[in-house]
């Protein structure tokens, strides 16, 4: 199964990007019908809309219609609206006397600086025409949707950071197959499988980085945190074959968080908003959660080193190519 082949998961994903504006959104759509849909929120920065129906306790039970992961911070929240449009004008929402209300839980990264104008931020527009375009085999990655102003390694202020984006991974087999996509705009460092620093706060000569955990734990250098503080998040979701209940997808959501923590260093800190959606088919094959869970966790992984190693350097930020030895 090829990394970038969604047909066996029932999603279609739909990026808009802004390129002058340095910002994004990408859109997690079903293909023609809802998704069951669990959230984990891991970060303490978070920037968040209609979490709520991403739970058993909720009226809906997790039955989603899309999932947003978008720029612009909290103004980003704004541009589910064209989502929403997207689902009515089809039909497609949680019925009600008269009609549908589609939902469409949506999470933020912090991306007004320092890529793109502070003014720039996505849109309806862009959310109904990501919808329109969403693909199922062969969608980008790198810096694209919500990674186009992605950035990573900030604990050194923003003049030492390299670029983040989008990146996609496929692990497991059958049914226990996982798809996993990450934004990744971390405070923290991108570290490799044999957890080698590949992208993150970096020194003065090529290849050379700074550790950013050892920069938190060694402030006698002078380097602080306030001008990072709100400006960073890694936003993810994995999607399975398996169909499962809102309880279970929530509890996946959870499990699948291991990979910030292996490969993002430091994660889930009191300045990034991370959180994970894990997204299930409402009907179909079953599969032990024993099974799906690591697989999760193995796609996630490389999906987050795949927004790293795929992102183009911008405006004096480098990307991973830039910044080899």
């Amino acid at each position: 199964m090829s990394d970038r082949d969604l047909m066996p998961f029932g999603v279609a994903i739909g990026h808009a990007t802004d390129e002058q504006g340095g910002t994004g959104l990408t859109v997690i759509r079903g293909v023609d019908g809802p998704l069951r849909c669990g959230v984990a929120v891991f970060g303490h920065a978070t920037g968040s809309r209609e979490f709520l129906t991403a739970s058993p306790d909720h009226l809906v039970d997790g039955r989603v219609d899309a999932v947003l992961l978008t720029g612009g911070s909290a103004f980003g929240l704004d541009a589910a609206a064209g989502v929403m449009r997207w689902m009515e004008e089809r039909g497609r929402g949680f019925p009600v006397g008269g009609g549908v209300v589609p939902i469409v839980p949506a999470a933020v990264i912090f991306d007004l600086a320092p890529l793109g104008r502070f003014d720039a931020r996505p849109s309806a527009g862009m959310a109904y025409a990501a919808c329109a375009s969403a693909a199922r085999r062969d969608v980008a990655e790198g810096s694209v949707g919500a990674g186009t102003g992605a950035t990573v390694g900030k604990a050194a202020g923003p003049a030492h950071a390299m670029k983040g984006g989008f990146g996609l991974a496929v692990h497991g087999k059958g049914d226990a197959a996982v798809l996993a996509c990450a934004v990744v705009n971390a405070l923290g460092d991108v570290r490799d499988g044999s957890e080698r620093i590949i992208a993150g706060a970096r020194g003065e000569r090529a290849g050379q980085f700074l550790d950013s955990v050892q920069l938190f734990d060694n402030r006698k250098n002078g380097h602080g945190i306030a001008d990072t503080a709100s400006k960073n998040t890694t936003l993810a979701a994995v999607v399975t074959r398996a169909a499962l209940n809102s309880a279970q997808c929530g509890r996946l959501a959870s499990a699948a968080g291991a990979a910030l923590f292996r490969r993002i260093t430091p994660a889930a800190t009191a300045f990034d908003g991370d959180v994970v959606f894990a997204i299930s088919p409402i009907e179909g094959p079953t599969a032990d959660p024993a099974a799906i869970e690591p697989a999760a966790i193995a796609a996630l992984e490389d999906a987050i080193e795949r927004a790293v190693r795929l992102a183009r350097g911008r405006d004096g930020i480098p990307g991973l190519a830039d910044h080899a030895p």
